[in-house]
């Protein structure tokens, strides 16, 4: 019953999967601060430190094996996550004891470990994106053509295509995308700066030899497969980058927010809907609902993560001079459930866009009941050359519209507006005539020339890039 008597996150048994909490779980980090150690060592021995290959292949030797009962047995006794881990690695390895960690602060292991960890999340987040837009780059092509509702002020305007319309939802990912590509190329290693920036102890180590100190930077580096330093620093990477990252996540919230909220909507149309499974219940109370679960769930968790960015944000203001540890308590949980949040939005996007309904007679159904009243100026203009008199017809247009309006919205009937032209002796129009001007797609403009041109240069070449990474499927949780 233990599970069941304490607080367990929502991330862990329903949202996030387990690629990425394992990401930031505990496991993940304390070897990732061994390959650090690892790394340092070698750099240090490199640039002409006294560490021996026997004692580097012995931290080799217990990267992966943490002996976790003694760390936490120490850490009870000297309330220090760092040093309780460099003391158990050296019960494992009793002739490099001497040398781990040598030189360096806690926030070597804990700031180079974060942007790691970082770098880890950000390439899962990329490929769930690249995968939610191929689906939708699919879906885009299959509908360009599918007249369809658009709408200003949720007001029936125009018409577009349901293909475009998609197009719409996939350009704000494709940003997203670009903004992740950035943030992943703009991540830097913090290094081996010291207590305050100053590499005040590795000028002690070697003997004041700045190239050798710059040197050890530059091998850390390589070892943990990074091109970039941080080119300054107090005792931490400046929390700034924390914010850039979780604002660049934030706005996947903000563009599968928006996705969310159209389907949702156009569930409500009846035009389009989310998957709904064979035994899924939409209500306890009512069992013929088909409730937009999945895309409220969307919205919800985008709402958590857009908020979350806070927290970088204060975080990145409030540390004082070289560092404080204010930022300690409150990191652990923002950035980790930043990233919880994203990936659980664009599992849930993966699983809603693979199976997206469209329900095309609703669709034309809509379309044709508005379609009257967006073909007035061409039906003026067919009745104009036949001899009408263009002010007079628009005059007559206009009473027609209010007319078919007040039958639509009063009487609840449908729209009569082509009857009333082709009754109105002034047009000169018969109703095959008028029908003919109704083919909806005459009305979408350049809507599917715009979905084959946005897929051809823009998205295919970015998914033709990254072939090795899709093909990716959600199953959700609940």
């Amino acid at each position: 019953m233990a599970e069941h008597n304490r607080y367990i996150s929502p991330f862990q048994t329903r949202y996030a999967s387990d690629e990425m909490q394992y990401i930031f779980s505990e496991d993940n980090k304390f070897k990732t601060w061994r390959k650090l150690w690892i790394a340092l060592a070698k750099a240090e021995k490199a640039n002409g430190l006294a560490i021996t290959d026997e004692q580097i292949a012995e931290l080799e030797a217990h990267a992966e094996d943490i002996n976790y009962e003694d760390a936490i047995r120490r850490e009870k006794e000297c309330r220090h996550d760092v040093m309780s881990h460099v003391y158990a690695y050296g019960l494992q390895c009793p002739n490099a004891k001497g040398i781990i960690h040598l030189g360096a602060t806690s926030c070597y292991v804990g700031d180079n470990t974060d942007v790691v960890v970082m770098r880890q999340a950000l390439e899962v987040v990329r490929r769930k994106l690249l995968n939610v837009i191929a689906l939708l780059a699919k879906f885009a092509n299959q509908y360009k053509d599918m007249p369809a509702l658009a709408y200003t002020h949720l007001q029936p305007a125009q018409l577009t295509t349901v293909g475009k319309r998609a197009t719409l939802w996939m350009n704000e990912l494709y940003m997203d995308y670009e903004e992740i590509e950035r943030r992943i190329g703009d991540l830097a290693l913090l290094g081996s700066k010291g207590t305050t920036g100053t590499q005040a102890s590795f000028v002690e180590l070697f003997e004041g030899d700045s190239a050798k100190i710059k040197a050890v930077d530059a091998n850390i580096a390589a070892e943990m497969g990074f091109t970039k330093i941080v080119p300054v620093s107090g005792q931490t990477y400046s929390r700034k980058v924390d914010y850039f990252v979780q604002s660049a996540l934030a706005g996947i919230g903000q563009s599968c927010m928006k996705f969310a909220n159209d389907l949702r909507i156009l569930q409500n149309f009846k035009e389009m809907e989310e998957p709904f499974e064979k035994n899924q219940i939409g209500s306890s109370a009512m069992p013929y609902k088909r409730n937009p679960m999945r895309s409220e769930r969307i919205c919800a968790l985008a709402r958590y993560l857009m908020v979350d960015v806070l927290n970088p944000a204060f975080t990145a203001g409030t540390q004082w001079f070289e560092r404080t540890l204010d930022d300690s308590a409150n990191k652990r949980i923002s950035v980790a459930e930043a990233f919880l949040a994203a990936d659980a939005i664009l599992n849930i996007m993966l699983n809603v866009c693979d199976g997206l309904v469209v329900y095309p007679k609703v669709v034309a159904q809509r379309v044709l009941s508005e379609l009257p009243f967006m073909a007035t100026e061409n039906i003026m203009m067919s009745a104009v050359k036949k001899g009408g008199d263009r002010q007079e017809l628009h005059e007559k247009l206009r009473q027609h519209s209010i007319a078919a309006a007040k039958v639509v919205k009063e009487e609840g009937k449908s729209n009569d507006l082509i009857e009333r032209v082709c009754a109105d002796a002034s047009f000169g129009l018969h109703l095959d005539e008028v029908k003919a001007i109704l083919n909806p797609s005459a009305f979408t403009g350049r809507a599917p020339q715009q979905v084959t041109e946005f897929l051809t240069e823009v998205i295919n070449p970015v998914l033709q890039a990254n072939e090795a990474l899709l093909g990716e499927h959600a199953e959700l949780n609940v």
